[in-house]
């Protein structure tokens, strides 16, 4: 994780996420979130994975502490991320959403769909998310059992 009291983020979405993505990126640029931000840089069509496996990929390497992802729906871009095990990316629509993928979950990555929330919704859980801490106890023991060890029976 990154060194340091700063909480380092990662950023990425595709196209169809890319204006939600340049706002929550300003966003925790003003917070005072050291941001890293890995694409996609424009509107022209490019393939949703990719970036989700760049950005699983900086949290895995401990460049950044937590990663926010837009595509469109969110759907896709959240699929292609939890793959890792590393990963625990909550599609987030609601500020009580984003309490409780941190609360009970652990999640660290939160993802929207570009097209399916409003800017201000979206900032409202991304504020959430990041100051939700995880409750541990119970929500542990649980959070363990989502990658488990391969086991022949």
């Amino acid at each position: 994780m990154s060194t340091g009291a700063k909480t380092t983020i990662s950023i990425a979405s595709d196209h169809a996420g890319f204006g939600l993505k340049r706002i929550l990126l300003r966003h925790l640029q003003d917070q005072n979130y050291e941001v890293i931000d890995l694409g996609t840089d424009g509107v022209d069509s490019v393939d949703y994975p990719d970036f989700a496996h760049k950005l699983a990929e900086n949290i895995k390497c401990r460049k950044s502490d937590k990663g926010v992802l837009v595509c469109g729906s969110g759907i896709g871009i959240s699929i292609a991320a939890n793959r890792h095990t590393e990963i625990r990316a909550a599609l987030i629509h609601d500020a009580l959403g984003a309490k409780m993928s941190r609360q009970h979950n652990d999640a660290n990555v939160i993802v929207f769909g570009g097209r399916m929330i409003g800017q201000d919704v979206a900032m409202d859980c991304l504020h959430t998310f990041l100051t939700t801490e995880f409750e541990g106890g119970r929500h542990a023991r649980r959070v363990d059992k989502i990658n488990p060890e391969c086991t022949q029976n």
